[in-house]
């Protein structure tokens, strides 16, 4: 799959966003269809397989989180939450259900088209099915579960190595506390968030050229980390 040949559903009902985001991806050479209501956004969902969904929370027949779930249990396309919710509880909810990224309106096409950039790369890497993952000087093999920066091997702890794979198995994506120590530690850790603070300042420690200002494994305040190749 193709950036330029990259299809994408907007899913919102207010008519002068849809058309703004339309023009932004239209001129990005994306395949843009639209949908304004949660019922129609559910339909396009399944019958147009879209690359990457763009979607509003404030529908008028429904709650995006609950089209977020319902995709969710049938695809793993990227979607863009675009809502006016701007509080962090929001965020971690719409993240913890399932969307890849959340942008709060309002927003500059700049960062939308950045995100959708990014995600629509994750796709294409990950119907690549690469077993080598790299960024910076460090390069994990992950058929072989060895993984190396500037050519030594890096001693990694096996709970770094499993949480530096899964931060970087989903590029320029938005992972909660909560995904990551699930994921990782399993559903009996969702509380322990220091605990992740911990072992993320150990591993940008091994990885991150300068750790106080981490280029790869970045903070997103209050909600999580995000992995930036």
């Amino acid at each position: 799959m193709s950036e330029s040949a990259a299809r994408v559903l907007i899913i919102e009902d207010e008519k002068e966003i849809r058309r703004f985001v339309r023009m932004a991806l239209q001129a990005e050479g994306l395949e843009v269809h639209e949908a304004e209501t949660f019922n129609r956004g559910l339909i396009d969902s399944g019958t147009r397989r879209p690359d990457l969904i763009v979607l509003d929370l404030g529908l008028p027949d429904g709650d995006g989180i609950d089209l977020i779930r319902d995709v969710r249990s049938w695809s793993s396309v990227p979607i863009i939450v675009l809502s006016a919710r701007g509080a962090e509880s929001d965020k971690i909810l719409a993240l913890d259900t399932g969307a890849d990224d959340y942008l709060v309106k309002p927003f500059g096409t700049g960062e939308l088209l950045a995100r959708v950039r990014a995600l629509l790369r994750r796709q294409t890497k990950d119907a690549d099915n690469n077993a080598v993952l790299s960024f910076g000087d460090v390069r994990i093999d992950i058929e072989r579960r060895v993984a190396e920066r500037a050519g030594a091997p890096l001693h990694l702890t096996p709970l770094e190595y499993r949480l530096l794979v899964h931060l970087c198995s989903h590029p320029n994506r938005v992972l909660t506390h909560l995904q990551l120590l699930k994921a990782v530690w399993g559903p009996s850790h969702t509380t322990d968030t220091p605990y992740l603070r911990v072992f993320m300042g150990g591993l940008r420690k091994k990885v991150e050229a300068d750790p106080s200002q981490p280029r790869h494994l970045v903070t997103e305040t209050g909600i999580g980390y995000r992995f930036i190749p």
